[in-house]
This record gives C-alpha cells, sequence and structure tokens, in this order.
C-alpha cells in the first residue's frame, strides 16, 4: 500500500505483525526504551514526513508504561511531519472505571466489535449450537446477549448479581431456563474471573449440560487461570486483543479467536477513506 506507515509498540508485538502481513506490509522500524530513570523513549527509524501512520499498541501489560509509550510514538510521528496518525488499540485501557469519568473525544473513533468472530467461532466450533443458550453473567451486558441471540436465532438468559465491592461477588441470581441445553456465557471482559467461575457453577447447578464462556479480553489477572481450571468450562474463548500464550500453557481449556483481519480491515478501510461500519457485522476474509 503505497503512504501508509504501521509501527507496533511494545505491548503486543505479535498481533502487529498478523495486521502487517495481513496487510502486506513491513511494521515500519521504531526503536523503543527507558532511560535509567525509567523515562520511556522512542526513536522512529524512517521517514514519515507525508505517510498515513498507523501505530497498534494495546491496554495490556505493563498498561501505563504502554500507554505512555503510544503518546510519544504519536508525537514523534507528528514532530516528523506524518499528514495523519491512527492509534489502532485493541484493548482499550482505562476503560473499566466509572463510565462518566471516561470523557468524550473530540478525534474520529471507530469503535470495532468482535462479535462477528464470536458467532463465527460459535457455528464452527459448538455442534448443538442451535440447541444453545446465550447468558450475561450480569445485567449490563444484557445487550450483547440479546444481540447474539438474536443472530443466531436462540434464546438468552442472564444473571442478576448484586455486589458488595468491586471484584467480590456477593448473590447471583439467574433469570431464565438453562435446562438440557448447552449455555455460552459472552462478556466484554475477565479479569479475576470469579463472576463467569461463579456463573459457570450456577449454569450447571440449574441443569446446562455444557457451559462455555467468550470474552472479548482476556486479562487473566491473580487467580483467574487457576480459578477457570476448577470450573466446568468446556472452553474459555478469548480474542488475541491480549497476548495469551503463556496463559493458554497455563490453561489448556483458553482457546483463542483471531481478530488480526479485523483491524487490518479495518486499517485498510480508513486508509482508502472507506466505511468501517461493514465489520461491524462481517468477519473479513
Amino acid at each position: 500500500m503505497p503512504n501508509i506507515v504501521l509501527f507496533s509498540g511494545s505491548s503486543h508485538h505479535d498481533l502487529s505483525q498478523k495486521v502487517a502481513d495481513r496487510l502486506g506490509l513491513d511494521l515500519g522500524k521504531v526503536i523503543t526504551k527507558k532511560f535509567s530513570n525509567q523515562e520511556t523513549c522512542v526513536e522512529i527509524g524512517e521517514s514519515v514526513r507525508g505517510e498515513d501512520v498507523y501505530i497498534v499498541q494495546s491496554g495490556c501489560g505493563e498498561i501505563n508504561d504502554n500507554l505512555m509509550e503510544l503518546l510519544i510514538m504519536i508525537n514523534a510521528c507528528k514532530i516528523a511531519s506524518s499528514s495523519r496518525v491512527t492509534a489502532v488499540i485493541p484493548c482499550f485501557p482505562y476503560a473499566r472505571q466509572d463510565k462518566k469519568d471516561k470523557g468524550f473525544f473530540d478525534i474520529a473513533v471507530d469503535n470495532l466489535y468482535a462479535e462477528p468472530a464470536v458467532l463465527q467461532w460459535i457455528k464452527e466450533n459448538i455442534p448443538e449450537w442451535k440447541n444453545c443458550i446465550i447468558v450475561s453473567p450480569d445485567a449490563g451486558g444484557a445487550k450483547r446477549v440479546t444481540s447474539i441471540a438474536d443472530r443466531l436465532n436462540v434464546d438468552f438468559a442472564l444473571i442478576h448479581k448484586e455486589r458488595k465491592k468491586a471484584n467480590e461477588v456477593d448473590r447471583m441470581v439467574l433469570v431464565g431456563d438453562v435446562k438440557d441445553r448447552v449455555a455460552i456465557l459472552v462478556d466484554d471482559m475477565a479479569d479475576t474471573c470469579g463472576t463467569i467461575c461463579h456463573a459457570a457453577d450456577k449454569l450447571i447447578d440449574a441443569g446446562a449440560v455444557k457451559v462455555y464462556a467468550i470474552l472479548t479480553h482476556g486479562i487473566f489477572s491473580g487467580p483467574a487461570i487457576s480459578r477457570i481450571n476448577n470450573a466446568p468450562f468446556e472452553a474459555v474463548v478469548v480474542t488475541n486483543t491480549i497476548p495469551q500464550e503463556e496463559k493458554m500453557k497455563a490453561c489448556p481449556k483458553i482457546q483463542v479467536i483471531d481478530i488480526s483481519m479485523i483491524l487490518a480491515e479495518a486499517i485498510r478501510r480508513t486508509h482508502n477513506g472507506e466505511s468501517v461500519s461493514y465489520l461491524f457485522s462481517h468477519v473479513p476474509l
């Protein structure tokens, strides 16, 4: 592609490489290092003058360092007279905190969705998907599960939970009938996995024959891996917005949906001035 440069931050080089391969590009040369006082230093190793620059950096690992590195990379490209800089952020950091603190962007933002890739995975990997029920582990995800259930033409259920404080679940109430069905828990992210593991136990107790979990972002911190290993899941499916290689070694239940083609197609469409909304309902080939 002419006039396009793709850089990778240090958070998720593997995903950046997959995106570059899909676009038929080489990743741009960039050196990131730290000064002895731990300040991040970024050196762009090629000319970006007049170029359309895309920087892939996910909000994972050392989140604050990676966010700062992204900002410094954007600034370096701006100073070097690039025509446009777009940040490609597979897992958006600081999006869990109270929603009213998020503020609003005064630049163009395209929110990409994993839903088309999730639907494809369900149809290809769960033989009994026509007899499944899509379950939200909390009331907040009701919109997400109804959308997936509608697209698959199956039923949905939700688990209403009463929390004492963040990361601690109190009481769970299942709303919906999962008896003799394959239950698929769907959520946007799983961190310590207390909620989804509780939910899985609840679904088995309520008569579900199998339980899967499909999560957009698998953060898996603290006791998450041991909880999943001990929970009654057939599989816990996440996208590769966050690197999962080490987690998969420790937990054979974890499976990964590659979303590099969604990011690559979003970059291609943005670069060519085409609509990105096609990706909200289709998985690019």
